[in-house]
């Protein structure tokens, strides 16, 4: 098993990729810790992973909020004496809101998609740096890279932030023995935050410009964050992968 004994924590992990991530790190040995705001469908995935073997618990955690940060990490420092990999993968979309130039939303991206990881590196990184290291992974975006229409205007600064922040903490805790990459997604089943996207027309003109002609699986994200988040990426850090099939190449 490619995690086994390790201690990890994904946030978002209620649903979607979040939820993939959890299962797949589950079936590879790690005692996974659910963090997320949808306490009720946060339960579910505990049971479904506790009913196939797996070691798992929620925890209720707002990431924007420093002090619930704070609070997740005492909890699991101890439960289980150390965290071994954190998986930034909570955000909300940015289709979410159909006014494109939304102050209100943009502050709101701001908050949960860069703030929210800002505040997963800050005080995951201290719990590794008392257990000898860990991996960090963060889930960023195509769209921090690449313009699309009918995306919020600040969506893709909130996933450039944590594009440059995956760099700088790559470098800032690499003598405390942990890594930090990222994960770029591009198309993927809609999230249960996006309206916009999630509209059949639009998504059929953006799979039809992506080379391999088809939206990617969630689980195909969760394979590649697992790949860093294991022994198997001991020398990267820094990085960032895209799992996009081949949009962003065109």
């Amino acid at each position: 098993m490619r995690l086994h004994d390790k201690v990890a924590l994904i946030t978002g992990a209620s649903s979607g990729m979040g939820r993939a991530t959890a299962e797949t790190f589950s079936r590879e040995g790690a005692t996974v810790v659910i963090a997320d705001i949808a306490d009720e469908d946060g339960a579910l995935v505990v049971d479904g992973i506790r009913t196939a073997g797996g070691q798992a618990r929620y925890l209720h955690l707002d990431v924007t909020d420093e002090s619930s940060w704070t609070a997740a990490i005492e909890v699991i420092l101890a439960e289980f004496g150390r965290l071994d990999i954190l998986v930034n993968n909570a955000g909300i979309s940015g289709t979410f809101d159909p006014d494109l130039t939304s102050t209100r939303f943009f502050d709101q991206l701001m908050q949960v998609n860069a703030k929210g990881v800002f505040l997963g590196i800050k005080h995951g990184a201290a719990a590794m740096a008392r257990s000898g290291g860990g991996s960090i992974v963060n889930l960023s975006s195509i769209s921090a890279s690449i313009g699309q229409l009918g995306v919020h205007l600040g969506y893709g600064a909130s996933k450039a932030a944590v594009k440059s922040m995956t760099t700088t903490a790559a470098v800032h805790y690499a003598d405390a023995g942990i890594r930090v990459n990222a994960v770029a997604p591009g198309m993927l089943p809609a999230m249960r935050t996006s309206r916009g996207s999630a509209d059949p027309v639009w998504r059929a003109k953006q799979i039809d410009g992506v080379p391999m002609k088809r939206a990617g699986e969630v689980r195909e994200v969760a394979d590649t964050v697992l790949f860093l988040a294991s022994e198997e990426a001991s020398y990267i850090t820094g990085v960032e992968i895209l799992v996009d099939g081949g949009l962003t190449a065109v």
